[in-house]
């Protein structure tokens, strides 16, 4: 919204703020005030106007300021979608105040009232737009450091109003990290599972090939030794009958 700031006391109109302040949010229409002050006896007439017009709709553009009155002017800044660099905006908005005739409607005021072939003293006053960090909710009340100021956390959880953008940029990008930290972590498990399971597999083969190699050499051993024997006996036989 419009924050107040220094008016300047012109000689027909008091404008307040002289600079309109947008909290910038995309997708999302905005809207701040301006207010027009008449401190003169005169009817004063007026008109609102804007380097974009597309972009600014100025409720109402054009009027009457009764004499001791005010008259409050809404100006509002439609959706945008994209951010503008660096936040930086070079609009700006021009408001012409002119004495009117006593008694004038709003209907009455026309667009040659502002020219200068009218012979008017037309007066005129600059506005520029700014962006700034949309409101955020209401923190919760931070713990007082020993000297009685807030904490420190404060400031590095970015709770405080400077820190607003960040805490809302934190609040967004937190939960996408943790997502990702969950997926890589189901990730990881499952490669360790396979890598198990494959594990298991080759040393139940392994066994296998043990068990076998071991069938193989106990039977092999035993008709090696049967071969032995018989061999022996019968060199042993040979060797009683020549003898």
């Amino acid at each position: 919204m419009a924050s107040p700031g220094p008016a300047p006391a012109g000689e027909l109109l008091r404008i307040d703020p002289i600079e309109l302040r947008f909290p910038f949010e995309l997708k999302k229409q905005i809207s701040c005030s301006m207010q027009l002050s008449n401190l003169s006896d005169d009817y004063i007439a007026f008109k609102v106007k804007t380097t974009s017009p597309k972009k600014y709709s100025v409720r109402p553009n054009t009027g009457v300021v009764l004499p001791r009155s005010t008259c409050d002017v809404v100006v509002t800044m439609q959706a945008q979608r994209e951010v503008p660099s660096d936040m930086q905006c070079k609009d700006k908005f021009l408001v012409q105040s002119v004495v009117a005739p006593s008694g004038i409607n709003v209907k009455d005021v026309t667009g040659e009232m502002f020219m200068k072939e009218s012979g008017n003293k037309i007066e005129e006053v600059k506005l520029r737009v700014t962006y700034v960090a949309p409101p955020q909710p209401p923190s919760p009340v931070p713990e007082e450091s020993e000297e009685g100021s807030p904490s420190r956390v404060e400031s590095e959880n970015g709770d405080g109003p400077a820190g607003g953008f960040t805490r809302a940029l934190r609040e967004r990008i937190e939960p996408q990290e943790k997502s990702l930290e969950a997926g890589a972590l189901i990730s990881k498990l499952t490669e360790e599972k396979n890598s198990a399971i494959q594990q298991n597999h080759k040393i139940r083969q392994e066994l296998d090939m043990m068990r076998r190699e071991v069938s193989k050499r106990r039977g092999g051993g035993f008709s090696f030794v049967i071969v032995i024997i018989v061999a022996l006996i019968g060199i042993f036989l040979g060797y009683m009958m020549k003898s």
